[in-house]
């Protein structure tokens, strides 16, 4: 398979606080949106230890975007300003498309034994859907296939498609891949790639080699701080790998196995006004959105779609 792609920067997530009180790493977001486009942030909420994120995220909007939530362990209890109410738990996923406008708390509330592990994503929308009505895509762990390939990786395909399986999640402007994959010890795998989309994939357990990079400075290191250099061939746990354009990319483990989660996307080109959960096209767009938020006129449709 020709065109392979190379990594273009290496990203170790930061520890943030958010929502009232939430502590967790921050993958990426905030910034340098075009080198993500479509993607606008990843966070990483792992933690055992429920004072760290039993506060949640109480009532906030959302507007221009979608989020995505997949659970690895625990519970998140959400609800919205329109009176739906629910809950996502271990290997479930929520797809949510905020579109015009949307109300809603989420109150992560852990496992028995006080582990709450998952992460959220946001994805843009273009200016053509970004007032779209609202709608959420909850998804059950077991509609989630899984694949095990003759290697011995083992794939949970939430959005596209792996060996003829395709994942539930579908009909998604950005055309999204959002896998998540697991590597035996000692074991190479190919992954093809869509050319021009924007490809990212996120160490969450083990360690894994990229793209057959064995020199560190060949591409851009951004560590928790400024001293925060040091990178083998291996990346591990809590590292994002952003890759240049191409057809494939290419992952092999070493003595210990590997996890992450694979993502790409289609990316939208248009200009970013942003400001907190609201994602806009113009700084005036941005502005009419705040401020029908305080007239109580930001919801623009009666119900959500499901």
């Amino acid at each position: 398979m020709e065109s392979p792609r190379k990594i273009r920067k290496i990203i170790k997530s930061k520890p943030v606080i958010e929502g009232a009180g939430v502590h967790l790493k921050r993958v990426f977001g905030f910034s340098e949106t075009g080198l993500f486009d479509p993607f606008l942030l990843l966070d990483d909420f792992r933690s055992d230890n429920p004072d760290h994120y039993m506060r949640g995220f109480p009532w906030h909007p959302h507007r221009g975007i979608e989020t995505i939530t997949y659970v690895l362990e625990g519970d998140v209890e959400h609800g919205d300003s329109m009176g739906n109410t629910g809950h996502i738990t271990s290997g479930d996923v929520q797809w949510m498309t905020a579109g015009s406008g949307i109300v809603h708390q989420e109150m992560p509330k852990g496992s028995k034994d006080g582990k709450m592990e998952g992460f959220q994503l946001w994805a843009n929308l273009p200016a053509s859907q970004k007032m779209m009505p609202p709608r959420y895509r909850d998804v059950k762990a077991g509609e989630i296939p899984k694949v095990k390939l003759d290697n011995g990786v083992e794939i949970a395909i939430i959005s596209g498609m792996v060996a003829g399986t395709q994942g539930p999640v579908r009909d998604i402007v950005i055309d999204p891949e959002y896998l998540d994959i697991s590597l035996p010890r000692h074991t190479d795998y190919l992954h093809p790639t869509k050319p021009g989309h924007t490809v990212i994939a996120y160490v969450i357990s083990g360690s894994a080699s990229f793209c057959e990079e064995q020199e560190a400075f060949s591409y851009e290191v951004e560590g928790v701080n400024y001293f925060d250099m040091e990178q083998g061939p291996f990346l591990g746990n809590e590292t994002l790998a952003v890759f240049e354009d191409g057809r494939h990319v290419s992952v092999s483990t070493g003595d210990e196995p590997g996890r992450f989660l694979l993502i790409s996307g289609k990316p939208i080109g248009e200009p970013i006004a942003w400001q907190g959960p609201i994602v806009m096209n113009t700084q005036e767009e941005l502005r009419t959105a705040f401020e029908e938020y305080r007239q109580g006129t930001f919801l623009k449709h009666n119900e959500v779609e499901s």
